[in-house]
């Protein structure tokens, strides 16, 4: 893949200029930068999704991709088919079958001309039929479906299934379609432990170009070889060998051998201008060498060292207007599930006090964000009642950012119409200037999570109800989030797959679905039973 001369901008603000790279193939890159600096974006334009204002991205002409979003569109699956069905297609081999037929009938019944032209396309279909490996193809395909823990997901239909476990899914159809390039945007925001591992294996030793964005600095340093830095000050790129660890290091003896030749510069100049000042108004020969001074202080100038700046970080609290209920939330022997044949709950009840904070675990696909998803309202039970106590307010983190409208801007998210207080407020979440016109459909998943914080901000909720709050955000911001969410006085309800962040939360108890019962937290227990989990050795 060759990155030519490119230049792309979102209205007056550029993202890249005159931007040019060289990946090989079988090339496995990660792609890091600050926030904003164009790593969605190039995956776009990769995809044709957006347009180069200038220069091009070539790739090999019939290259096969593949490309897995940080969040799912219902779109992106057939949602009338079951897991198996879906994942199938990724090999289509019946079709390719039956076309192979069809060109070869068509060869013996037509003139000699379009003989040709079908022997032909009968010789590239059957090339790709043996791209995939017809064989092995079952064999492959058990083998990843095994791997990815979704055995038991084969038959059911993809409209079922929750959103952990259309990740695995769409990750297993990905895998099985064998494609030359994969992109992946924050791959394992879904993937339990034993999952992540398998993933890891699959692709550091897969045969294709790579490329990848993630936060998860294990995956980055264990799949890829190379790292493709886009630097936001520059808006340029530049592709180091090795993987994030090795460029991590790289960059910072860069940065310091920088910061030293800065400095020297820096007391280069200043005995310049003494001079310059001593000299200027002196005699001829006293002029002349202040003159040739100020030849070589204009050099240094033109070349000095600029750092990279330091970009700024999210900062904000959570406050509570009120106090709520002694009693926030009470789950009275409620029943749910999307039919009647498949029971997510069936006599599920718990309370919790003003100011508890819980986990919820279990299994994936086992109903954990569906519970969140019935306690603010936007499912119903089948049986039984959700109460929420007197003044509970609750403020909504959703995992895939269902709270946020996608056709509106910004700023048309928040109810305030105080222009100058929203600015001050999204300023903190790092949206400036024209930034907060932007439609949330153009943001990326990133931008979205700080939209869906602001919005928590601003509510002041007594009741926190929280699913994967940490997915899509970098390391630093997780780290400023678990202290501010620590901080906060109210009650809190968590699903999170990230036991370093919730072991920041000072989380009290853990509930225990599908039987809904209550135990103390420990954080050494919840990591036994996310392994256990994965081991498919425990009930609740």
């Amino acid at each position: 893949m060759d990155i030519e001369h490119l230049d792309f901008s979102y209205g007056l603000q550029p993202i890249f200029q005159d931007a040019t790279v060289h990946i090989n193939r079988n090339d496995h890159v990660g792609l890091v930068g600050v926030n904003g600096a164009g790593k969605s974006t190039l995956f776009h334009l990769i995809l044709k999704d957006l347009e180069p204002d200038y220069g091009k991205i070539r790739i090999p002409e019939h290259t096969r991709f593949a490309y897995l979003p940080q969040v799912l569109k219902d779109e992106f699956l057939y949602m009338d088919s079951t897991v198996l069905e879906y994942l199938e297609t990724g090999r289509p081999l019946k079709k390719l079958e039956n076309d192979l037929k069809k060109a070869y009938e068509n060869a013996c019944i037509e003139n000699e001309k379009e003989s040709k032209f079908y022997l032909k396309k009968a010789g590239q279909i059957q090339s790709l039929i043996d791209f995939y490996e017809p064989f092995r193809a079952e064999e492959t395909l058990l083998e990843i479906v095994q791997g990815l823990q979704i055995f038991d997901l084969l038959d059911e239909p993809l409209k079922n299934l929750s959103g952990g476990e259309k990740s695995k899914v769409a990750f297993a159809h990905l895998l099985y379609s064998k494609p030359d390039l994969i992109l992946l945007d924050e791959p394992t925001n879904h993937l339990d432990a034993e999952s992540k591992n398998y993933v890891m294996n699959y692709l550091k030793n897969y045969c294709g170009t790579i490329l990848v964005i993630s936060h998860d600095l294990t995956f980055l340093n264990e799949v890829t070889n190379k790292t493709l830095y886009l630097n936001k000050l520059t808006h340029q790129m530049e592709l180091f060998n090795g993987s994030f660890s090795k460029f991590k290091r790289r960059k910072e003896e860069e940065k310091n051998a920088k910061v030293r030749l800065l400095e020297k510069q820096e007391r280069e100049e200043e005995k310049l201008k003494r001079i310059i000042a001593k000299y200027i108004r002196g005699n001829e020969k006293k002029a002349n060498i202040a003159k040739d001074r100020q030849k070589k202080l204009a050099k240094i100038e033109k070349n000095k060292v600029i750092l990279e700046k330091k970009y700024k970080e999210t900062k904000f609290q959570l406050e509570i207007k009120e106090k709520g209920d002694f009693y926030p939330l009470t789950i009275d022997h409620i029943t749910f599930g999307y039919n009647e044949d498949n029971l997510l709950y069936d006599d599920l009840s718990f309370q919790m006090l003003r100011g508890e904070r819980y986990l919820i675990v279990g299994e994936n696909g086992i109903g954990k964000s569906t519970l969140l998803k019935l306690i603010v309202g936007n499912l119903k039970p089948i049986e039984g009642k959700i109460v929420l106590g007197k003044n509970v307010s609750i403020g909504y983190y959703a995992q895939e950012h269902e709270q946020l409208d996608e056709n509106k801007t910004i700023v048309e998210q928040f109810l305030t119409k105080d222009l100058t207080f929203l600015r001050g407020v999204l300023g903190k979440f790092l949206f400036f200037g024209d930034d907060i016109f932007k439609k949330v459909s153009i943001l990326s998943p990133g931008e979205r999570s700080r939209i869906a914080l602001a919005k928590l901000a601003l509510e002041k909720a007594n009741f926190l109800v929280l699913d994967e709050p940490t997915n899509h955000l970098d390391p630093e911001t997780q780290e400023i989030m678990a202290q501010t969410f620590l901080e906060y006085p109210g009650t809190m309800l968590v699903v999170s797959h990230n036991p370093e962040f919730v072991s920041k939360l000072n989380i009290q108890k853990m509930i225990c679905l599908p039987s809904g019962k209550v135990i103390d937290y420990d954080e050494e227990v919840v990591r036994a039973i996310h392994l256990l989990i994965e081991n498919k050795d425990l009930e609740f």
